[in-house]
């Protein structure tokens, strides 16, 4: 028996609009912009609303939700903006660097407020990223995802969800040494921008 659309509204609401405040945090990293982030928010629950009905019940809705997000901006924003990809990297990295690494002076980093990690440097830095790394950045370091829920999300392999998050933070770095100097801490050559407050894998 076919649910009646009221069923299917009610199990929308309970199921998809719980997870609309991370999805706006998504998709303001994607846009780099307020207005944007906005439309595409709305967007993707409308596409959500009008595909309800092909989603599994008992499934991860925020992965569904994540996927319709990315897939829009990537077929629709990016396209309408023209927003060039910026430099790609190469994905195929070795044993040594997938290593841990450490900061020559670790300090209280876990004190931080929020507000001090969320600078407009930093930011700045991720909305710069290309969309691919970018994804994963956020969904791992400022989201928290687990890496299979990221997986499920980018429809891509774990193993490439831990390379690309691994350039992500390696590219962060680069870009944000100077910003970290800046504030009183001594970058070694092995700091990585996970030290800067993001989440450990």
């Amino acid at each position: 028996m076919n649910p009646t659309k009221a069923t299917l509204h009610k199990r929308f609401n309970e199921e998809m609009a719980p997870h609309m405040d991370l999805l706006y945090n998504y998709a303001l990293y994607l846009t780099s912009n307020k207005e944007d982030a906005g439309d595409l928010l709305q967007e993707t629950f409308l596409k959500a609303y009008r595909f309800f009905d092909k989603f599994e019940e008992g499934t991860n809705a925020k992965a569904w939700l994540y996927r319709i997000m990315r897939n829009t901006y990537i077929n629709e924003y990016r396209r309408v903006k023209r927003q060039p990809d910026h430099v790609e990297y190469d994905e195929q990295i070795s044993a040594y660097q997938m290593a841990p690494r450490e900061i020559s002076d670790r300090q209280d980093m876990a004190a931080l407020d929020v507000d001090d990690i969320f600078e407009d440097e930093i930011a700045g830095a991720i909305g710069a990223l290309p969309e691919k790394f970018k994804s994963v950045i956020v969904l791992r370091d400022i989201e928290e995802l687990p890496y299979e829920e990221i997986a499920e999300s980018l429809e891509i392999p774990i193993g490439t969800v831990r390379s690309r998050l691994h350039r992500a933070r390696a590219i962060l770095f680069d870009t944000l040494k100077g910003y970290a100097t800046s504030r009183g801490y001594r970058v070694g050559a092995r700091f990585v921008p996970s030290d800067l407050g993001f989440a450990q894998s």
